[in-house]
């Protein structure tokens, strides 16, 4: 059910849907998810202002159902940093945050 959003800087060192599918994967590798539930997506950005020494950014959003554990949360944010860092420039800001929904206010059809 987790929603992967990758908000990034159009310049980019790798294709978008490269990037797309590698964190689609690393996702699941997490063992945290079935790969049926996983909805990754990406979101160009044309205007944006960075810190001194920094080309581009990539920062990615989890979205995910409330009940895991920090740990399990802190095991996700770990592996999708590793997938990012091996496309990647060093002189890119990459950051990654998991985000609880809550059972009670999420809704879908």
């Amino acid at each position: 059910m987790p929603h992967i959003i990758i908000e990034h800087s159009e310049d980019l060192p790798v294709l978008p849907q490269v990037l797309v599918e590698k964190i689609h994967q690393a996702t699941f590798n997490s063992g945290l998810f079935e790969l049926a539930t996983i909805k990754t997506r990406a979101i160009a950005y044309t205007h944006y202002q960075l810190g001194y020494g920094k080309e581009g950014f990539i920062h990615i959003g989890a979205h995910i159902m409330q009940g895991r554990t920090i740990k399990q949360k802190q095991q996700l944010s770990e592996q999708l940093l590793d997938c990012l860092k091996i496309y990647c420039r060093e002189s890119d800001s990459l950051s990654v945050n998991v985000h609880d929904m809550e059972h009670e206010i999420y809704r879908k059809c």
